[in-house]
């Protein structure tokens, strides 16, 4: 289970990609588990222990596409949880802003719902069920 893990949003994915896969199988022996266009992650002991996803994807999903690169999100914090809704409104009671209300993301993945949301200091944070 992907209980919580980083996510790095890269603006060039085909480099970062490479370098991760390099770096991660040389230093921790791990292989990529997922490579699709825009997105790769690495397990480690069994749950994701590094994923990138293309940072314009991302910045379109949460409304900061028409900010420049230098002020859009380079990084996000992803809590798999059992209910996208619940976990929304409990991030929201302790203080985080949404930035993209929970929705489906069939585009994604074929049973991906999340919910973008903000910590105190702006952190991006995606809670996801699929």
């Amino acid at each position: 289970m992907d209980a919580l893990h980083p996510r790095l949003l890269v603006r060039d994915f085909p480099a970062c990609a490479a370098f991760y896969q390099g770096v991660l199988r040389d230093l921790l022996g791990a292989e990529p588990v997922r490579v699709l266009p825009g997105y790769a992650s690495w397990d480690i002991a069994g749950q994701t222990g590094l994923a990138l996803f293309a940072r314009d994807s991302l910045a379109e999903a949460v409304g900061t596409a028409d900010l420049p690169q230098a002020a859009q999100d380079r990084a996000m914090l992803v809590m798999k949880v059992d209910d996208v809704d619940k976990a929304a409104d409990c991030l929201a009671r302790h203080g985080a802003t949404v930035a993209a209300p929970p929705q489906d993301r069939p585009d994604w993945g074929p049973s991906l719902r999340t919910a973008h949301l903000r910590d105190p200091e702006g952190n991006l944070i995606e809670v996801q069920s699929y």
